[in-house]
């Protein structure tokens, strides 16, 4: 027989832990979605949404790619910006080319 706490699904959420996608300094310059850029299509979203939040740049790269930007900040920097300017560029430019792609698929 379960218990009551059972009965009624208050049982402890289970905690979740994020695979963090091998990531270059920065991603690579195109004016085509690349492998790259499908590769880091989660990581995109997260640091616009992350943006859109007005999170902290510190604790975003150290959330999405596990960088300690006290350690290096200038590179985690980097990391930060050039990879949320390409997830801007995706919303901007790159859904196109998926579009595109899916209608020849």
């Amino acid at each position: 027989m379960l218990g009551d706490r059972a009965c009624r699904n208050e049982s402890k959420p289970k905690a979740r832990t994020m695979t963090i996608v091998p990531f270059e300094d920065s991603p690579p310059l195109s004016d085509t979605v690349t492998p790259y850029d499908e590769r880091h299509f989660i990581a995109y979203l997260r640091l616009l949404d992350a943006a859109d939040e007005g999170a902290e740049w510190t604790e975003v790269v150290q959330i999405v790619f596990g960088i300690d930007p006290a350690l290096d900040p200038v590179w985690a920097r980097q990391v930060h910006e050039t990879h949320l300017d390409r997830a801007r560029w995706m919303t901007s430019h790159g859904y196109r080319h998926l579009l595109e792609k899916e209608q020849k698929g």
